[in-house]
């Protein structure tokens, strides 16, 4: 039987060491609480991310290694670079933050439920609009195509889900949101735990540690603003430029 620390929804937004944190299954830290706002952004400033299945307890977690992508180095296949040059599909930021985790709670192809439950979707609806949590949006003549959606602290962006309706979509949305954040001088994207989607994309694994060391350094920076809506570069994919590195 795994046995973990678990908080009282009354507690303050303090979690255990994250030395406490379980080897199998990896990162699991501790159960309970709520997702309120104050608990949410301690717990990602801490390297820590809820992850549950809905009508589970609440579940928090700190892999080691922890899966990200290096903006300094954020790689763009050259298939995607062609396709941008010639897309006439538009981007946008926080114009639709419900539909995007919308798509991302939706059934994927293969079957298979999904962790985006009514609990999360509210919690994460709450952090937008206190102006925490943010999304990008793509758009083929107006209908939303792909996206991503996370929340950014100081100047890290933690990705939480990323979703595909057309080819292309959501390497289009990462694409679009890392190069506006490299602009920006956030340090990296964390995608929380790997897998070869990711992996494929260009994330890799570092240790917990140095990731924690990156969190302390730039979770302290000032926040780009409450609303990403007039402050994103781009309209056009093909403004991303084709460049492979930036």
């Amino acid at each position: 039987m795994i046995r973990i620390p678990f908080l009282r929804a009354d507690s303050p937004p303090l979690f255990p060491p994250l030395a406490t944190a379980l080897e199998k299954p990896n990162g699991l830290l501790c159960g309970g609480g709520d997702l309120g706002p104050a608990r949410l952004l301690a717990a990602y400033r801490h390297g820590i991310f809820p992850w549950f299945d809905p009508g589970e307890p609440i579940l928090w977690w700190s892999p080691d290694p922890r899966c990200v992508f290096d903006l300094a180095a954020f790689h763009v296949a050259r298939r995607l670079q062609r396709f941008a040059r010639q897309s006439s599909w538009t981007l946008d930021a926080d114009s639709d933050f419900g539909a995007v985790v919308d798509a991302c709670a939706a059934p994927r192809a293969g079957g298979g439920g999904t962790w985006i439950g009514p609990e999360m979707r509210a919690a994460y609806l709450r952090l937008h609009e206190t102006g925490h949590a943010h999304s990008i949006e793509v758009r083929d003549q107006g209908e939303l195509v792909g996206g991503i959606y996370g929340v950014a602290v100081g100047r890290v962006f933690f990705g939480e889900s990323m979703f595909s309706r057309r080819s292309g979509g959501s390497k289009i949305a990462l694409w679009a949101l890392a190069r506006q954040l490299s602009h920006w001088g956030f340090a990296l994207i964390d995608a929380q735990v790997a897998n070869p989607h990711l992996l494929a994309l260009g994330a890799h694994l570092i240790p917990r540690a140095q990731f924690v060391g990156v969190l302390d350094q730039y979770c302290e920076l000032p926040v780009i603003g409450a609303s990403w809506r007039n402050q994103f570069g781009y309209t056009r994919v093909t403004e991303l430029g084709g460049i492979e590195r930036f």
